[in-house]
């Protein structure tokens, strides 16, 4: 069993298709989505119309779960690009999602934590800067979920570890944004360095779960471009360095 794990998509169809294609080269059993589709300065409506075309099961991040939300003061910048150019079937779409999915008995599908779509599952802010989580938080974290997989997004950092009771947990990473600055509090930054997309495929052999995860170049620059057209240069800074923007950028 193969499957093709997807995360945080953020309405960049270009960086979407490149991905889609890589996973069809390579073939896998299923695909599945892990949330925050559309949220962004970038191609919202036909990024969903590309997903809703394929069909893979998807999830609903906590900026899906704003574009749905009826009072505009929880939509972010971002989530408000988004939500004026959906149309009713990209919303009815978006309302079908859940925020969790048990997609097998040995595999747990989430956005951020099996019991919050805002949490961060394997990191931890600390002094306006990420780290790896300790084991202790990444427990507490987990609530007892069992699966021998546990797969999450949110973060944008791409991870697989292993806990100490053999359960493999895995981050694919960002398909279509690899930089942000949260000024959420506490204000922080989480950058990959680098403009590829990001996806993960988890591998059933034998009687264990393997991750690989995988690195995909496309055509950031033209994103780069609608986000600066779009009036968001931290989005532009983001696809083109992978590198967040700040004033001491």
């Amino acid at each position: 069993m193969r499957i093709a794990l997807v995360s945080d998509i953020h309405g960049n169809l270009a960086a979407l298709e490149a991905v889609a294609a890589d996973i069809d080269r390579r073939g896998v059993d299923a695909v599945v989505n892990l949330g925050d589709n559309l949220s962004g300065p970038l191609l919202p409506r036909q990024t969903a119309q590309f997903l809703m075309a394929r069909g893979w099961p998807s999830l609903a991040g906590n900026h899906d779960r704003a574009l749905l939300a009826d009072d505009p003061a929880l939509r972010s910048p971002a989530d408000d690009h988004a939500h004026a150019e959906l149309g009713a079937a990209e919303f009815a779409w978006l309302a079908t999602l859940a925020p969790t999915r048990r997609w097998s008995p040995e595999v747990f599908l989430c956005h951020g934590t099996p019991t919050s779509d805002l949490e961060y599952f394997f990191e931890t802010v600390e002094a306006g800067a990420i780290r790896l989580a300790s084991a202790g938080e990444i427990e507490a974290r987990r609530a007892g979920e069992g699966a021998a997989v546990i797969a999450c997004g949110h973060t944008h950092m791409p991870r697989a570890l292993r806990n100490a009771g053999g359960q493999l947990l895995v981050n694919p990473g960002s398909v279509g944004l690899p930089a942000y600055l949260d000024d959420d509090p506490p204000v922080h930054m989480v950058e990959t360095g680098t403009t590829d997309a990001r996806y993960a495929i988890i591998e059933r052999t034998g009687d264990a779960w393997t991750a690989m995860l995988l690195s995909i170049p496309y055509d950031h620059r033209s994103m780069a471009a609608l986000a600066a057209r779009n009036g968001r240069c931290d989005w532009q800074q983001a696809l083109l360095t992978g590198r967040a923007f700040s004033a001491d950028a």
